[in-house]
């Protein structure tokens, strides 16, 4: 993102806290201790580590960029209730109808502005997602593009739960991508099907070749029991394609300037 540092801070599974020109936004948020169970009724969550960091000790939250409110591993009971201390909730049209009028719910390509701290905006755009195959996808999820107004072909790209398809490299038509936040692991859930319903590390390799520029950093990879694919996987796949210089891994609890 030209014109303006983003500090990443990387909490566990899918959740980290993103500071952009004083602006403090949280990815889908997952605060519940290790070794929880979320039955469902078809199907049981298991989450395998606790997050590196609790919500009190984050201080001040000014938006939180939901994916989606559906799935536990996406938003636990403890992300669930630090909701109510948010202001504004962006995440799906369904989403936002669950969760009340402190959220808004995305269409594709539409888009919110967000006064920052330093006088500027940042525009929070929602773009299209696949949570799995067509047809037997897990409903459905948004996913961001975020850019400061004065330079908006530079962006940073956060994926959500997703699939690769064509509605990914579309982002790359409209957005100069700069950082590339992927969603890993290889969810799969095999009381619903054997599909994965999160990038694989093929997938994302695809990924970091349309999006030529940008840095690739990993989450939602670690700390559920339903991913199917690890770091050390994905870091062969990278390698393998001769992009591992691409790949930018977080320190769990550390905040580091991207």
């Amino acid at each position: 993102m030209r014109g303006a540092q983003m500090r990443f801070t990387y909490i566990g599974g899918p959740t980290a806290l993103l500071e952009v020109s004083g602006l403090r936004l949280l990815t889908d948020p997952t605060f519940d201790s290790a070794n929880q169970e979320y039955p469902t009724g078809v199907y049981t969550l298991r989450k395998t580590a606790a997050p590196a960091l609790s919500p009190e000790s984050l201080g001040r939250i000014d938006a939180v960029l939901l994916s989606h409110d559906h799935h536990f591993d996406n938003l636990d009971h403890a992300g669930r209730a630090l909701l109510d201390s948010v202001e504004t909730v962006l995440t799906t049209p369904a989403g936002a109808e669950r969760l009340g009028d402190h959220a808004l719910g995305f269409a594709n390509w539409q888009s919110v502005d967000l006064p920052t701290r330093d006088g500027r905006v940042l525009r929070v755009t929602g773009t299209p997602a696949r949570h799995g195959p067509v047809g037997r996808d897990r409903g459905p999820v948004t996913r961001f593009v975020l850019v400061l107004t004065e330079s908006p072909r530079s962006a940073v790209y956060i994926s959500g739960d997703t699939v690769w398809y064509e509605g990914v490299a579309e982002v790359s038509q409209h957005f100069s991508v700069q950082v590339a936040i992927l969603f890993m692991g290889a969810a799969r859930v095999l009381e619903v099907g054997p599909a994965h319903l999160t990038l694989t590390a093929a997938e994302a390799v695809e990924a970091a070749r349309v999006f030529a520029e940008a840095t690739i950093v990993p989450l939602h990879y670690e700390g559920w029991a339903h991913y199917s694919e690890s770091r050390e996987q994905i870091e062969v796949a990278f390698a393998s394609a001769g992009l591992e210089h691409r790949l930018r891994w977080m320190e769990a609890g550390c905040a580091t300037d991207v």
